[in-house]
């Protein structure tokens, strides 16, 4: 079986152990391939070990995002605002007892 050199974002099989990873990384000046299981596990393999795995290419799975608890509403972009429905919370009830700029009498 010809093997091609490892695709970031590409899913594969390990025929040997049935596991299924992503390349999440690779350093050809390292000649390092850096894989995420399914589980969440993160790997390296060097070239030479990578060549001797016996991988065939998946598709990603469905169910990939289970071993981080996710589902496709929570995949929302991190970078925006988070904005709360009720910005009430058991902390906002709290009045401390000293306030920067508040004199008592």
């Amino acid at each position: 079986m010809k093997q091609t050199g490892p695709r970031v974002g590409a899913w594969y099989q390990d025929l040997q152990t049935n596991a299924i990873f992503e390349v999440v990384a690779s350093d050809p000046d390292q000649s390092t391939v850096e894989c995420q299981y399914i589980d969440g596990e993160v790997t390296d393999y060097d070239m030479d070990s990578w060549r001797e795995l016996l991988l065939v290419e998946v598709e990603e799975p469905e169910d990939w995002r289970n071993a981080y608890e996710l589902d496709a509403e929570e995949s929302s972009d991190p970078d925006l605002p988070f904005h709360p429905e009720d910005w009430s919370g058991p902390l906002s009830n709290i009045e401390p007892e000293f306030m920067n700029g508040v004199e008592e009498f």
